[in-house]
Parts: C-alpha cells; structure tokens; sequence
C-alpha cells in the first residue's frame, strides 16, 4: 500500500477480530513512529504494550469506570441524525471493549514540561504536537499492513491513574490509549463528512 492509499484508508475502527499481531509487525509499527518530527532530537517517547487479558483488565478497569456517566447522557441526548451523532452513537458505547478485543493496547507516553498542560505560548506545546505526530505515524503504518486502530483519549484523572498503574515516571504523559488489530469483516461502517482542498485553501488571506 502506498502512503496515499494509507491515508485515504484510514480509519478508526472498534471491532476486532481474534487474532493476535505479530511482534515483528508491531515493532515496524513502533519504529513508524518514532520516525516522526521531534521539537528536542531526543525523542521522548515511551510505550507500554498490553498484551494479556490480565494486563488489558488492569489498565482499562479505569475506562470502565469513566464511560458509565457518559453513555447516560448520550441515552438521553443523541438522536441519530448528523454524522456526528451516528459516530458517537458507535464509539461511545465500545470505549471499553473496542481496546479489549483489540490483539495489543498501546499506551503511548511522552516527557512533559511544566507548560503543557497549562501553555504560556504555543511552544509549550511542543511535546504534545510530538507525540501526535507519532500516533498518526503509527496509524499510517497500521493501515498499510492490513491493520486498523482504535483510539480513546483519558478523560478527567483517568490518564494520571493508568501512568500509576504502569509506574510511569511523573513526568510522563498518556495523551491516549490505541488499541491495535486486524478489523472485523462485520465492522460498522462509520460516515464520512468529506471536504476537498479547495473548500479550505486560502491563498494570501483568510
């Protein structure tokens, strides 16, 4: 698959089939993405790998508990309408179990500063807009080798709980959890709101 396929292929996909990744196919993963931009040159970037059903229940006991609140509010609130509303109406309901049957969850970590989380300008930013350089790598590279992911970011504490839980330095940051496999032949197939280049290029102003 060419970098153009990858692109336009992927997709965040929840429903995975039994079959477990292989390591080799993991590692080209990984390395994709420590092949992203980096602010520091020193690539800061960590990665606990969930493979057991154990260490899955472990990590993810805490998205169990977090996602209880939300789908009441969306019990109430979600009409099946937009595209927006019919996405959420899939992804909110499988948070839990779309890392759970995934083959490999993937907590990707990366060296914070004392102005991430509350930026004085946009270069407190940079480690940050790193590590997300590295998780679309990673999804890029997902794709061309026949696999999808699964994303959730932690809501509230829900990140510092799963750091302690895989005694993650302090200082390090989880800005989401990635759940790796090969998708299923019944998965749902979710709208797309296209737009094209020139409904967004701007060329000397806004």
């Amino acid at each position: 698959m060419d970098l153009y396929e990858a692109i336009y292929n992927r997709r965040v996909t929840r429903d995975f089939k039994d079959q477990v990744v292989p390591d080799e196919v993991l590692k080209r993963i990984i390395n994709a993405g420590l092949q992203a931009p980096t602010h520091d040159h020193l690539r800061n970037w960590e990665f606990i790998i969930l493979k057991t059903k154990e260490e899955k229940e472990n990590v993810l006991k805490n998205v169990k508990i977090g996602i209880a609140p939300t789908l009441e509010v969306l019990e109430k609130t979600l009409v099946n309408g937009t595209a927006q509303q019919k996405m959420y109406a899939i992804a909110m309901p499988r948070q839990y179990s779309m890392l759970m049957s995934a083959s490999h969850v993937i907590l990707p970590f990366f060296k914070s500063n004392s102005g991430v989380l509350k930026p004085s300008c946009v270069s407190s930013l940079n480690p940050i807009s790193s590590i997300w350089c590295v998780i679309e790598n990673m999804f890029l590279a997902a794709t061309a080798e026949g696999l999808a992911c699964s994303m959730r970011i932690p809501v509230g504490r829900e990140g510092e709980a799963v750091a302690k839980s895989v005694n993650a330095p302090d200082n390090y940051l989880l800005p989401c959890y990635i759940g790796l496999g090969y998708p299923a032949d019944d998965k749902p197939e979710i709208e797309q709101v296209q737009y094209k280049a020139e409904d967004k290029m701007h060329f000397g102003k806004w």
